[in-house]
């Protein structure tokens, strides 16, 4: 097959929450060491072994980008971006020996291994560059034309829905399909069109390129590894949540306001998000459970809390389409704001099996970190014991 040219283009190609976790965790842990684990959590087409040659060709030449200074530029316009964290950018550059891509069998194995500010940055090149690869093997000319026949669809459907009675609050989605895309030119087009066509309801992405080029809002807070990384810097385990929530009030002091919810489960976050932090906080993002459950949970709270959920946002984001997102609209839009992220079904759908990998942190300064999702099959550790451990330490009864 005829080399299509590199997959990652600009390190800037990456999700906002990538850029503002590795800001907060280079100025309070600067020298936490972490391991990041690579998973493929479905059955692919063809074994993903195949490909080792392919990524580890793809890494080379990510380990020879920089940021350029216009995207640097970009970067120091973002109000939360600190000026110190973007001269640490003009001299970064991701290091090979921290990574490495070995085949075990049919499987894919790539671990990243280091200083976590020089690790962490790896995981969504490296989820996109694996789904590239992956989908170069298949017939581009009908994934295409099938994914623009899917797409215009939406865009009809969407249309459609805004002529229905709007709720007390409107309805707004975001691109959150960067690490899944079926490819960078594809989900440039499909940001592009929604843009276009869908203005009054499309208010975003997370890939920071394509929001930079199209004059778009970046979106993104913090992912699961920002909360999982403070089971390990020092406080009680019971006790971790509180830590990275106030180290994020800290960091940020009323920017980037959605805090994720379930890393040890929605239980066990209502029970540390108190009045303090439910002030400090805009809202909640949800990402495994039931929708529905999650949510109501998260109003009674605010309203045991004695605070007016209209000035709150619930952001879900788990394997959402739009019509998955609309029913959730009108279930809750009038009675708060909402959001919704839509990653693979805007950036993969394109009629061909999407990959389900990730890649995780699983170790933290030489020690297991775990999350305890609230769905069965999110659950991703190493050790087992530790995974015990935490589940008992917050009564979690989720099995993985």
């Amino acid at each position: 097959m005829k080399y299509a040219g590199p997959v990652v283009k600009s390190l800037l190609e990456n999700d906002l929450y990538k850029f503002t976790m590795w800001q907060a965790l280079l100025h309070s842990h600067p020298g936490a060491q972490t391991e990041y684990a690579f998973n493929c959590r479905n059955t692919p087409a063809y074994p993903l072994a195949e490909l080792k040659a392919d990524v580890e060709r793809e890494l080379d030449h990510l380990c020879t980008l920089s940021f350029t200074d216009d995207e640097l530029a970009y970067l120091r316009g973002l109000r939360y971006i600190k000026s110190d964290f973007v001269d640490f950018l003009t001299v970064f550059r991701f290091q090979l020996r921290f990574i490495e891509v070995t085949a075990d069998g049919e499987a894919l194995t790539i671990v990243a291994r280091g200083p976590q500010v020089h690790v962490m940055g790896f995981e969504i090149y490296v989820l996109y560059i694996v789904n590239e690869l992956y989908f170069r093997r298949f017939d581009a000319e009908a994934a295409l034309a099938e994914g623009r026949r899917r797409l215009s669809g939406k865009i009809t459907r969407l249309r459609a829905l805004g002529e229905q009675p709007p709720c007390r609050h409107p309805f707004e989605f975001f691109d959150f399909g960067l690490r899944r895309r079926y490819s960078g030119a594809w989900h440039d087009e499909v940001v592009a069109t929604l843009a276009r066509e869908a203005p009054q309801w499309f208010k975003g992405t997370s890939n920071v390129y394509l929001a930079r080029k199209y004059g778009l809002v970046p979106i993104g807070t913090m992912a699961h590894e920002y909360l999982q990384s403070y089971q390990s810097f020092g406080v009680r385990l019971r006790d971790f949540q509180k830590a990275a929530l106030e180290g994020w009030v800290q960091e940020y002091r009323g920017d980037l306001g959605v805090a994720l919810t379930d890393v040890v489960g929605m239980d066990a976050f209502l029970a540390d998000f108190d009045l303090y932090f439910a002030k400090l906080f805009d809202g909640l993002r949800h990402d495994s459970g039931d929708p529905v459950i999650w949510g109501e949970k998260a109003l009674a709270h605010y309203a045991k809390l004695r605070l007016d959920a209209h000035t709150k946002r619930l952001v879900f984001s788990d394997g959402l389409d739009l019509d998955k997102a609309y029913v959730l609209y009108r279930h809750f839009a009038d009675r708060t704001m909402t959001g919704f992220g839509i990653g693979t079904n805007l950036s993969n759908d394109v009629g061909l099996v999407p990959l389900n990998i990730v890649m995780k942190l699983v170790s933290c300064n030489g020690q297991p970190v775990a999350k305890l999702s609230d769905a069965p099959g999110k659950t991703l550790c190493k050790d087992e014991t530790f995974l015990a451990y935490l589940r008992q330490v917050f009564h979690h009864d989720v099995i993985p």
